[in-house]
């Protein structure tokens, strides 16, 4: 296992779970069925039980209903086989969750009465499953995002509770650069100096004790500590992935869909229902790695500039998936053109050495003041010459976004926001009816 100094990451996530269980009245884990989850959630009912502790450990799965059927029984396992341990909240209730492989809807809908029909599998019948005729959460609207119903139920949690509450979640830093802002974000409140924590509100935290482990750790303390895991994984090796390529996720979603047509081969009867559930889902697992998906490098069409091919993309979409690309498109030359924003070091000397850019200095940075604000004057139709960054705008960033299926455009830097939440509540009504 990797270490620091004199300490290595198992003996440092005793000291955190120490930590946890002496700052935190209640406590819950946020468990997926993957190996990082379920590897947390072990470790903390093993420290739970060696130190004779005798409070329950919320246990929060979110099941998006086409999954694998190892997947499905992990959970299980988990559940059942800790009961005396765990409250557990199970919750199979329809929600948005994103869809990557279709350009007709933004959002696809688990466990939706009305599609009960095409269901992938069947509802759990456990006594705690908690579904849309018995769900006691005051924050559930109907078909509201997923990453809403997650983040909702953190604070729904804390306020059934009495004293300090914590989510520990199993997000490793060397996963993705996102995952390590989570962890390294120094403007957050933190607990007694621990940065792996995060304050949401006054009486909730999010915590990270894993954030340190790389997958080679995880397998190690799988295997030396003979904890259960997704036996899918198995399957990954025997299908000649190496432990980095290994994701579970919904099958539907940007961060799974490029491994969709693994469901084909490792999950046949799955697979069948699956491309029944989401229109695409078959497109996807043929050419989820192709250029046709925009993951590989791709070419323009004869005839085109990358302004005129994202002209073309976007007249060959719905009115409503075109209007969603067309006002992130919109936003970002608007703030390129009239504020900037930050390139790096390597990418500024590059676009001053290459003269084609018309790019002005424009003050400095509010968000980094060591840095200057850079404005372009007019959209690149592409930064191909530019080989320390992709972080600056062009046609061709566009044109990918919309060959990826990209409906929340992370691919040119978009997050979600409260706005663009609304707008997609708003289209998701309307694609539920089609």
């Amino acid at each position: 296992m990797k270490k620091y100094l004199d300490i290595n990451v198992y003996d440092a996530i005793q000291q955190r779970l120490k930590l946890i269980f002496e700052q935190f009245d209640n406590i819950y884990v946020s468990f997926s069925g993957g190996k990082d989850s379920g590897l947390l959630l072990n470790l903390v009912l093993d420290y739970k039980r060696r130190h004779n502790i005798d409070k329950k450990i919320g246990v929060f799965h979110q099941d998006f209903e086409a999954q694998y059927q190892a997947t499905t029984e992990f959970v299980t396992r988990m559940f059942e086989d800790n009961l005396n341990d765990i409250e557990p909240y199970w919750v199979c209730l329809p929600m948005g969750s994103r869809c990557a492989v279709s350009n007709f809807q933004i959002y696809w809908y688990p466990w939706n009465e009305a599609e009960k029909d095409i269901w992938v599998r069947e509802m759990p019948s456990m006594p705690y499953i908690i579904n849309i005729h018995n769900q006691p959460f005051d924050f559930y609207r109907p078909d509201m995002p997923q990453e809403d119903v997650y983040a909702e139920f953190g604070k729904w949690f804390a306020r059934q509770k009495k004293g300090k509450s914590v989510c520990l979640l199993g997000i490793r830093a060397d996963e993705s650069l996102n995952r390590y802002r989570a962890y390294a974000n120094y403007r957050k409140s933190i607990v007694k100096g621990s940065k792996w924590t995060t304050k949401v509100n006054e009486n909730f935290y999010n915590a990270y004790p894993l954030y340190d482990w790389t997958t080679k750790d995880v397998w190690i303390a799988n295997g030396k500590f003979g904890f259960d895991y997704n036996k899918i994984y198995d399957l990954f090796y025997k299908a000649g992935l190496n432990i980095g390529q290994m994701r579970v996720a919904s099958p539907y979603h940007e961060s799974a869909k490029q491994s969709l047509n693994l469901y084909r081969v490792l999950d046949p009867l799955m697979w069948a229902k699956i491309v029944g559930r989401v229109n695409g889902a078959n497109f996807g697992a043929i050419y989820g790695r192709t250029r046709a998906l925009g993951v590989r490098s791709i070419t323009l069409p004869p005839g085109h500039t990358w302004r005129t091919y994202v002209k073309f993309l976007l007249a060959t979409l719905p009115e409503q998936i075109r209007n969603n690309y067309v006002d992130k498109f919109k936003t970002s030359i608007k703030f390129w053109w009239r504020k900037g924003g930050v390139v790096c070091d390597e990418g500024l000397q590059e676009l001053e050495a290459c003269k084609k850019y018309r790019i002005r200095h424009n003050g400095k940075s509010n968000y980094n003041p060591a840095k200057d604000q850079i404005q372009f004057l007019g959209t690149p139709d592409d930064t191909d010459d530019i080989k320390s960054t992709i972080d600056i705008p062009s046609w061709k960033r566009m044109a990918i976004c919309i060959l990826k299926n990209d409906h929340l455009c992370k691919y040119m830097g978009f997050a979600q926001t409260v706005q663009q939440t609304r707008r997609q509540k708003e289209l998701m009504e309307k694609y539920r009816r089609l």
